[in-house]
């Protein structure tokens, strides 16, 4: 009987050997995990930093979207109709920049420069990663800056109106003749009239 009393009496006392260190540990582990629980995160400030940027920006791009939507919907509304040098009316047809300057003229009661180049220049420099639907990307095909312009649609694409013997119509910006030639993009600036015209249209 011996033989099984004293290995069950063993096994006991080992139990409570281990049992008491985690016993008297018990209330540290637990002060430890209520001062955490209790900490805010080293980060947080800087979390509702990023949080409230990121509401900022998507702010302003729905503000973008919304402004340009109708710009680009008044380009596609121009589509088919025949280049013509220095034409820039839907009755005599346009060349590259009188098309630009129907566009902002008719969405947003702007009167752009009549030249691209000048177009160019009156407008804000901007990355071509940075190019929203209703910006201006401008070429080089005469052997000289800014001699051609078309108006960002998004996805990689702009509605332009090309050459002679041409109607206005949609290109990609990566194909090869417009990758060589890409002189850059530009923003337009819209003024308060032009922002609440271009409001009232999405009403």
């Amino acid at each position: 009987m011996l033989r099984w009393i004293c290995p069950l009496l063993l096994s006991a006392a080992c139990a409570q050997a281990l049992a008491q260190p985690l016993a008297d540990a018990a209330p540290a582990l637990a002060v430890a995990e209520t001062a955490d629980a209790a900490k805010p995160p080293a980060d947080s400030a800087m979390l509702r930093t990023f949080e409230r940027a990121g509401h900022v920006v998507a702010d302003q791009a729905h503000h973008v979207a919304d402004n340009t939507s109708a710009l680009v919907a008044t380009a596609v509304g121009f589509m088919g109709l025949r280049y013509r040098r220095g034409g820039n009316s839907e009755e005599t047809g346009f060349d590259c920049s009188g098309f630009v300057r129907a566009v902002y003229e008719k969405t947003a009661g702007l009167v752009l420069p009549r030249r691209a180049k000048d177009q160019a220049a009156s407008t804000k420099v901007i990355d071509k990663d940075e190019l929203q639907p209703g910006d201006l990307v401008f070429f080089n095909t005469m052997r000289r800056a800014f001699s051609h312009v078309g108006v960002y649609m998004g996805d990689g694409k702009f509605i332009h109106s090309p050459r002679s013997g041409e109607k206005v119509r949609v290109d990609d910006l990566q194909a090869s003749y417009w990758k060589k030639r890409f002189n850059g993009a530009r923003r337009v600036s819209l003024d308060a009239q032009a922002s609440a015209r271009l409001a009232a249209l999405r009403e």
